[in-house]
């Protein structure tokens, strides 16, 4: 059975649609202070965590986190703080206690002690100059998920911008393989044109693989020892371009 995030009113579980949504579990510390204020936050009366019990990445801040691994972890002393209570869970002001509570007439002191209860039993609303409500709860929740999100988005950026940065420097290789090859007069006009077909090649990628081929590597060799074996034992004895050895072409 998955488990269950241990904060109240919130509904994540351990399950792998909602680890796709970037929401992480972490067990509560071993370190018997920092467990008990993390029990603290929750606000949970006479809860007890046990060596099981999971709290989500929901109620952490962002700079709690090391992600510098392939496993997000917390860092050490992280403190949970980040929770949406509904408003009768806040914690109320208490009265103050003024000249003209304390000189009232016996006849009025239950009066007077009714209305003290009432008013430390009900929550005290946060004031807003402009407008007749609070802002809700969550509103730090949201902001961290907007946070989130938006540095997901700058490392998708940053890795679109590497990949197309590699493909333009592997189709600057081939053209300058293809130029030097037409300088020195070992390929003509035609067989340059047809070469050029294989101008998205990742060279840098068959460098890494050394012996490993792909189809289309194979074809630009084949293509290029059919038509000129002395452009392609130029490459291949110069170490300009990976190629394999001629007999494997057959």
């Amino acid at each position: 059975m998955p488990q269950h995030c241990a904060a109240n009113f919130c509904s994540n579980r351990r399950t792998v649609d909602v680890r796709t949504r970037g929401i992480t579990f972490h067990k509560f510390p071993k370190d018997k202070n920092v467990r008990k204020k993390w029990e603290a936050t929750l606000q949970r009366e006479g809860f007890t965590a046990s060596d099981s019990s999971v709290l989500c990445s929901e109620h952490f801040k962002q700079e709690n986190f090391d992600r510098t691994g392939q496993i997000v972890r917390l860092r050490d002393g992280a403190i949970p703080s980040i929770f949406s209570f509904p408003a009768e869970l806040q914690r109320p002001e208490k009265c103050r206690m003024t000249v003209t509570s304390i000189k009232v007439e016996p006849s009025l002191s239950v009066a007077s002690q009714d209305a003290t209860e009432t008013c430390t039993s009900q929550p005290q609303p946060q004031s807003n100059d402009d407008h007749g409500y609070a802002l809700p709860a969550s509103l730090s929740a949201v902001a961290a998920k907007l946070k989130e999100a938006l540095a997901r988005v700058e490392s998708l950026e940053r890795e679109k911008k590497n990949a197309m940065a590699r493909e333009k420097r592997a189709k600057t290789t081939v053209q300058s393989l293809l130029g030097d090859l037409s300088d020195k007069k070992l390929i003509n006009k035609k067989l340059r044109e047809r070469l050029e077909l294989y101008s998205d090649l990742q060279l840098d990628f068959l460098e890494k693989q050394g012996h490993e081929y792909t189809k289309e590597h194979r074809e630009f060799a084949l293509t290029l020892h059919l038509h000129s074996p002395k452009a392609y034992n130029y490459l291949r004895d110069t170490g300009k371009l990976p190629l394999p050895h001629p007999h494997t072409l057959q």
